[in-house]
């Protein structure tokens, strides 16, 4: 009896010592990277984290780009001005833009765990400033 709940016990701890953390990424007009930015762009994070993207200026949403997204991670886009909570369960890069402001070079790229689908990702065609933006981010996957 006593094996049992000092082992019941043991897995308790263990379980709470795991946890996942919340990242914030602001939605901004202005940002350090010029107009129309997310902040921050490059985001590294571990399966089991959330991404909470916070729309600190109005006007802004987030979707994932078409092709950048690991395997098995459904599509999706958040309504305008309000906060959107993205769980990153699954290992690979997670391209995400501003559906409006998306040729204006307003995206992110978030890295969980092993970037499994770099090839994918990278092979992907970004148009207007979005092209130059990403390509400056995936020099940061590692």
């Amino acid at each position: 009896m006593l094996t049992k709940l000092t082992m019941t016990a043991a897995l308790v701890l263990a379980a709470g010592s795991v946890t996942a953390e919340t990242i914030e990424v602001k939605m901004l007009n202005k940002g350090e990277a010029g107009a129309m930015v997310f902040e921050p762009a490059f985001v590294r994070a571990q399966p089991g984290d959330v991404v909470k993207f916070l729309p600190t200026d109005k006007g802004h949403n987030v979707e994932d780009i078409k092709g950048m997204l690991p395997e098995g991670v459904s599509p999706f886009k958040s309504k305008f001005n309000v906060e959107y909570e993205l769980p990153v369960e699954q290992e690979g890069l997670y391209g995400i833009k501003c559906t409006p402001h998306y040729g204006m070079g307003m995206v992110a790229l978030i890295q969980v765990g092993e970037a499994v689908n770099l090839e994918a990702a990278t092979g992907v065609k970004q148009r207007g400033k979005a092209k130059t933006r990403m390509a400056d981010l995936i020099a940061q996957v590692e």
